[in-house]
């Protein structure tokens, strides 16, 4: 095997391993759905199911096809790879009816890669990086307030993203466990900085069940470079989003349909001539009380 075979090698089983992580994350971290109103999970699922017997009828699917989709369901259950089809084809429609009413910053999808518990900082922090991180330097500064203008000190600014490899760390090996993870707690103004490397567009693990959709419909697995962001304050309703760079070509046809507008991010070269910096401010809705 030649050493580009292996890094080939290498590469897919790191992509392989992305699946099995991200469900077992995804149990640990995520609720059950033992709170949801049998009455409700019966009209959910009656629908999808009803969904999904329109579709048969108006394509005529025949049991070759059927036969198909039986088999890769089941080979996307082996691989761990339901958190990465949902969210990547299905979370967006989710976070859009979620979060219709809010009038403060847009959000977008979480995806299968927040860890909580980073490292966190006051004011300001840099991200845990390799002493060789790849990527252009990039100073990420803000503020954080209320609807009505009000700076919210003490909010918390989570930021993740993955390494100019297209690898989140705990998620790939040979990564450090918080590396481009951290959290910044705001000061008394609201205002926050940190400091990373700008991060680059990257394909979806390719090499599992997801890989053989995207194959058999003909479709491309990039996302576009992205920050991800979670950003809460006392009183206030979390907000969940990721930041994109203007001039990426996989903008308008991101895989996970997850880039708004209202996401893109205006770099500038820094004042240090270090890299670049970007200002980005978030504006929390007041949590909602029910009754």
């Amino acid at each position: 095997m030649t050493l580009l075979d292996q890094t080939l090698e290498d590469t897919r089983a790191t992509a392989a391993a992305t699946g099995a992580s991200a469900t077992e994350r995804f149990r640990a971290d995520k609720a059950s759905l033992a709170d949801t109103p049998p009455e409700r999970v019966s009209t959910l699922a009656r629908e999808v199911l009803e969904a999904v017997h329109a579709t048969i009828r108006r394509h005529d699917v025949t049991y070759d096809e059927f036969n198909a989709l039986k088999a890769w369901l089941i080979s996307v259950g082996e691989d761990g790879e339901w958190p990465l089809f949902l969210d990547v084809w299905v979370e967006h429609v989710v976070e859009e009816v979620n979060s219709a009413q809010r009038a403060g910053s847009k959000g977008t999808i979480e995806g299968p890669f927040y860890v909580p518990g980073a490292p966190r900082g006051t004011g300001s922090t840099t991200l845990s990086m390799r002493a060789d991180e790849p990527g252009t330097p990039l100073l990420f500064t803000g503020t954080v307030t209320s609807v009505d203008g009000t700076p919210l000190p003490g909010a918390l600014v989570e930021i993740w993203h993955a390494d100019a490899d297209g690898f989140y760390s705990q998620f790939a090996p040979d990564i450090p466990e918080w590396n481009l993870r951290g959290a910044v707690v705001a000061d008394e103004d609201g205002s926050f900085s940190i400091r990373t490397v700008q991060p680059a567009p990257y394909q979806i693990p390719t090499d599992g069940s997801c890989g053989k959709l995207i194959d058999a419909a003909g479709w491309h697995s990039w996302r576009p470079a992205h920050l991800h962001l979670k950003v809460g304050a006392e009183g206030h309703q979390l907000v969940t989003t990721q930041l994109y760079f203007p001039g990426d070509p996989h903008n308008d046809d991101d895989v996970a349909s997850a880039v708004k507008p209202e996401l893109m991010l205006d770099p500038r070269p820094a004042e240090d001539g270090n890299g670049a910096e970007v200002v980005y401010d978030f504006v929390l809705d007041r949590a909602t009380t029910e009754g």
